[in-house]
């Protein structure tokens, strides 16, 4: 697809906007990114708060997949939200950004079969017992899959109010909201995905049943601390972590319609794209606002891709525009795109499975001062956070 570069001043991406009661600076959001910083515990650490203060000039950060119970992680150092110490860690992740002038949401992500008992400390539960197909990254090293138990209709009330729980924590810890995860082959959507729900019952089997799950998940949710600080995360048509649909075209018109009945503040979209279909019947059924995560090459993520990508989806209808990679490796992101100021190579092998702040806050700003100079200044006026994590 040829992209045609566009003159910088006329950028809708840096318009000031509203999503519910925020008031955005643009409509740039730095999309959730799994990087495995936390404590072994889970609690998220000095070194998080450094990492996410740096990045508040974001129109809105939405921070990385957090878990709101212990058998729902996924990976060693992923954060959870279900702990007063992990709550108590992420008050000091939201204070450091307000006090850099950001906003966040937290997404809430329960991993189902992507998970280990020596990783979560029980046997995963997922919708069937179908096991994940590829080895899983465990404390002890990359390990085989175990085989999920599949949820009883307690298992699910009890999931549901986990995410209650984990929504409630959230707000008291400073976020303005949170996003319901039910993209990239994660619990909910496997509960969506036909090879992976294999259920008979009012959760499986027809389409109406397969989005059940994520509808209830969300009712739960917004019911508990209200429309405007929720968010939810889709995947049409992306089969990753084993994941297989199906019926892309059936499930999703009806899970967006039930969704739009409940009324969430936003719907954001894994790999929009303004030409596929996907994008242009959930834009027609979704009335409220759309973020749309694109897909860039590697080449885009090193030049203006996410920008012009970005300003092809807004004219096509989306309203924000999340990016992931470019605010990884990027503290000053939005102003390196406004700008159009070079961007720092990003160092994939820190991105994953790795503890430190190399190839986390020490990519450099604008002005070529190393982020961690600037941040432990930053971090002595804030005071009494938490040691680094990892």
């Amino acid at each position: 697809m040829m992209i045609t570069k566009q003159d910088p001043t006329a950028s809708r991406l840096f318009e000031p906007t509203r999503l519910g009661g925020l008031e955005l600076p643009s409509r740039l959001v730095m999309a959730p990114l799994t990087r495995n910083r936390a404590g072994a515990d889970g609690t998220p650490g000095e070194l998080m708060a450094t990492y996410y203060a740096q990045r508040a000039t974001a129109g809105l950060i939405i921070a990385e997949a957090t878990t709101p119970s212990a058998v729902g992680r996924t990976y060693p150092h992923i954060p959870g939200i279900h702990t007063p110490a992990q709550a108590a860690g992420w008050r000091r992740v939201t204070d450091a950004v307000s006090e850099a002038g950001g906003r966040m949401f937290l997404q809430i992500q329960h991993g189902g079969r992507i998970g280990h008992p020596d990783t979560g400390g029980d046997v995963p539960l997922a919708p069937s017992p179908v096991p994940f197909p590829e080895q899983m990254q465990t404390p002890l090293g990359l390990q085989d899959p175990v085989t999920p138990r599949e949820m009883t209709a307690e298992d699910i009330r009890a999931t549901i109010a986990d995410f209650v729980s984990a929504a409630r924590a959230a707000v008291e810890a400073g976020f303005s909201g949170v996003e319901v995860h039910s993209a990239n082959g994660y619990l909910l959507h496997q509960f969506l995905a036909r090879n992976t729900n294999l259920r008979t019952d009012e959760w499986g089997g027809s389409v109406e049943g397969r989005i059940r799950f994520t509808v209830e998940v969300v009712r739960a949710v917004v019911e508990a601390v209200g429309a405007e600080r929720v968010g939810v995360r889709i995947s049409p048509g992306v089969n990753v972590n084993g994941v297989e649909e199906g019926d892309t075209e059936e499930i999703y018109p009806a899970l967006v319609k039930a969704l739009a009945d409940i009324g969430p503040a936003y719907l954001h979209q894994v790999h929009a794209d303004p030409d596929a279909p996907h994008f242009q019947q959930i834009r027609k059924a979704w009335g409220g606002t759309l973020i749309a995560n694109p897909v860039l090459s590697r080449e885009e993520v090193a030049g203006d891709g996410g920008k012009l990508r970005g300003e092809r989806l807004l004219a096509a209808g989306a309203d924000l525009i999340a990016l992931g990679r470019g605010f990884l490796a990027n503290p000053d992101f939005v102003e390196r795109l406004r700008t159009g100021a070079p961007l720092n190579e990003i160092r994939p092998e820190f991105l994953m499975h790795v503890h430190g702040a190399e190839g986390y806050t020490d990519y450099p700003a604008l002005d070529g001062t190393p982020a961690t100079d600037a941040e432990r200044e930053a971090a002595g006026r804030r005071g009494g956070l938490l040691p680094a994590a990892g």
